[in-house]
């Protein structure tokens, strides 16, 4: 609790991001305001015999910048990219872990596929060469808390820390439970987000496979296109975002800007498909308005959604179902747009991508826009169709929906003076 029993309020006070859009957050923030595409034929992965060659890779990114070769050759590439996204956080909120007060500082960066990479290598090493040749640190670098464990060495919080996965919706959810332990007392500080990268050929077959993809491999900018009655499937991306949370007091103290306040999240299941949502999108409605129930604020405050808007068929339906059951009659005046139609899909790190976008739109009073959508499913919703528009935010939502029913909604506030 906070002052006179006041609840304690979380803020953000940093940012870090590492997309197929640009190597920080205001790199990222930039293109996508001017529409651009993360989208690519790949250039990393061997898609001979892959029905899918296209996704969003990090271009140019060297965790050298980040951390020492000893370290950065030993982590799979979703914890460099934890690791540079967690460092450009900490750097942008000016913080600096005092003597007294390394034990309220927690970490929570989570992933939906973790070190896939790492553990497809030591696989082959294994079959390839010997049990042997396995390195002896193989056990913590391919675990799901190596990106964890790295980033609170670095900054040295000694406080909670956890690795989480649920799937699409695990950026989202590692915001909202960091978020509740600082409300809740157990730490003052959290740095949180998700990180991803599984652009490999065994992880893009069995998403092909599972037909979650879109094959339009002979236009990949254009193979992204949320609410577009043409769409054909997501588009698998490799990415990190971390925020910086901070109960208020204490950010106050520091005299540090604040950003935006982290001021209601919603989390439920499905229990209905282990891919497809459910028909009634009963559990993403009911995320939404835990989301803004605890938020204290009605439907009729919110001025944006960042949509999760993957590109698929169903779900992009049953979320416009989603958002019109939550909004009522306003829901063809809020603007909903889909970033993921830019960077594509970053799986466990968009969530966390995506909230930093809703702070950006506080802050600069425009929403990014959805690209490449000619024919939106439904006429009247105002997607943001390819062009940013200026529009003043105060009180933004950001949906994450992922595989196994996981349902995850941020609610962001504009910080009131």
């Amino acid at each position: 609790m906070g002052t006179a029993g006041a609840p304690r309020r979380i803020v953000i006070t940093g940012w870090g991001a590492v997309t197929p859009l640009g190597l920080t957050v205001e790199e990222t923030w930039s293109a996508m305001l001017r529409g651009c595409s993360g989208i690519a034929e790949l250039t990393t992965v061997d898609t001979t015999g892959l029905t899918v060659r296209i996704g969003g890779e990090v271009r140019g990114f060297n965790p050298e910048d980040y951390m020492p070769r000893t370290v950065s050759r030993r982590l799979d590439s979703f914890a460099q990219y934890a690791v540079g996204a967690a460092q450009q956080a900490v750097e942008h909120a000016k913080f600096t872990i005092g003597p007294d007060e390394a034990d309220r500082v927690g970490v929570l960066i989570g992933s939906g596929y973790g070190a896939a990479n790492y553990n497809q290598q030591v696989a082959h090493v294994v079959r390839d060469r010997s049990p042997r040749a396995v390195s002896p640190f193989s056990q913590v670098t391919g675990a799901i808390d190596s990106a964890v464990g790295e980033v609170t060495m670095r900054i040295g919080a000694q406080g909670p820390s956890r690795a989480q996965s649920t799937a699409c919706a695990t950026g989202t959810d590692s915001i909202g439970e960091a978020a509740r332990w600082i409300r809740y007392g157990i730490a003052d500080v959290v740095v949180a987000g998700g990180a991803e990268s599984c652009l490999n050929r065994a992880d893009l077959a069995g998403s092909a496979n599972a037909r979650a993809l879109s094959t339009r491999n002979d236009d990949p900018t254009r193979a992204s296109r949320p609410f577009d009655a043409a769409r054909d499937g997501f588009v698998m991306s490799s990415g990190a975002g971390v925020l910086v949370l901070e109960e208020l007091e204490h950010a106050l103290r520091r005299g540090v800007p604040i950003l935006a306040e982290v001021s209601g999240y919603g989390s439920t299941s499905d229990a209905y498909h282990l891919t497809a949502p459910h028909p009634e999108a009963i559990g993403a409605r009911k995320a939404m308005r835990l989301a803004l129930e605890d938020a204290g604020v009605d439907s009729s405050d919110v001025d944006y959604i960042n949509a999760h808007g993957t590109s698929t068929p169903i779900g992009d339906e049953r979320e416009v179902y989603a958002i019109r059951s939550v909004l009522g009659a306003r829901a063809s005046a809020v603007p909903v747009s889909s970033t993921k139609s830019m960077t594509g899909h970053m799986l466990g790190a968009g969530g966390a991508v995506e909230a930093i976008v809703c702070a950006l739109a506080m802050r600069d009073s425009v929403v990014p826009p959805t690209v490449n959508l000619d024919d939106p499913l439904d006429a009247e919703m105002n997607f943001v169709p390819n062009v940013a528009q200026e529009h003043e935010v105060r009180v933004a939502v950001s949906n994450s929906f992922g595989f196994g029913g996981h349902n995850a909604v941020l609610v962001l506030s504009a910080w009131e003076h």
